[in-house]
């Protein structure tokens, strides 16, 4: 079996809690210097790019400021931290659930990305509990949505990543979640609902395709009161917004999704009032670096089920 080559460490600190950017030359490119091949691959344009070399914001694997005219060198490595973009502060609370020396487990809120990605940077919950928890190496085991709130696990060394990763991929956490959506008295539950879900990239949401199965999941009727229902929903499966998607097949789409059944308007930024009504309850696994098992329950409430008269209207 081929061995990768380890990355050498970055020259760059975090800041905010964020990595730097770093980037590989490819081999098979035909560039002069290495500005070049930047302002080809970047999207900040090469005015920004020159201002960057020019402020010595561009180092090597030494930490030594890279020149605007340095020659392109296949295999060279580059670091550079993006401009951070203008964040809303999410204004709720990351609450720490359980902490030991290989994971960290957090609760995280409705509005707050897990990682860093796209428009939200700063604002997600790795950066935030990097800097609050003071673990720079601190990484993320798998990924929660956005709008979704509840339990994520996190590793706390970078050489243990993998094993717990391997967790998510080989099946071997059970993960339960908690939804409000509209009740159906018609509707017959308990049920599981199998489909072929496919989601395309650049387009926002998923849909059911004709194919082979790879999306399974449990869907629970745990109670209702009148209009609204709280509903237990077990995932066998891992494919994109695939909860959110199965309960929009079977009509009872989850309270405050802005993408099933419809795709509707972007919310305002800065607008928190009614997140989408869906919660990681449960985090059950077997630590694979201890042996420990290890069962954790976010005590979050749905915020349609506490305010139920607000959601029903």
């Amino acid at each position: 079996m081929r061995r990768r080559t380890p990355y050498p460490p970055s020259p760059l600190p975090q800041r905010d809690g964020v990595d730097p950017v770093r980037l590989r030359l490819p081999a098979g490119e035909v560039c002069a210097t290495v500005r070049d091949h930047l302002v080809a691959r970047l999207t900040a344009g090469a005015d920004m790019i020159d201002d960057m070399f020019a402020a010595g914001l561009i180092v090597d694997a030494t930490g030594r400021p890279v020149s605007k005219d340095a020659s392109y060198v296949p295999g060279m490595f580059v670091w550079f931290h993006r401009e951070l973009p203008d964040e809303e502060e999410v204004p709720f609370q990351i609450d720490v659930m359980y902490r030991d020396q290989h994971v960290v487990v957090a609760d995280k809120p409705h509005f707050l990305a897990t990682t860093p990605r796209g428009s939200h940077v700063a604002e997600t919950a790795l950066a935030r509990l990097r800097r609050d928890l003071g673990v720079p190496a601190l990484g993320a085991a798998h990924r929660l949505d956005r709008l979704t709130a509840g339990l994520v696990l996190f590793v706390v060394r970078p050489e243990e990543r993998g094993a717990y990763q391997s967790l998510f991929r080989d099946k071997q956490v059970r993960k339960v979640y908690e939804a409000v959506a509209p009740y159906d008295p018609a509707l017959e539950l308990p049920r599981t609902v199998r489909s072929r879900i496919l989601k395309e990239r650049g387009v926002m949401a998923a849909r059911e395709v004709e194919g082979e199965t790879n999306a399974v999941s449990t869907v629970e009727l745990l109670e209702n009161r009148g209009a609204l229902a709280r509903y237990r929903l077990t995932p066998h499966t891992g494919q994109t917004h695939q909860l959110r998607v199965h309960m929009s097949t079977l009509g009872v789409p989850i309270l405050g999704d802005p993408l099933y059944p419809v795709v509707t308007d972007p919310v305002a930024a800065g607008d928190f009032r009614r997140p989408l009504q869906l919660l990681a309850r449960v985090l059950e696994f077997t630590d694979p670096v201890t042996g420990c098992e290890h069962r954790f329950v976010s005590p979050r409430v749905l915020q349609s089920w506490s305010s139920y008269d607000a959601w029903a209207a």
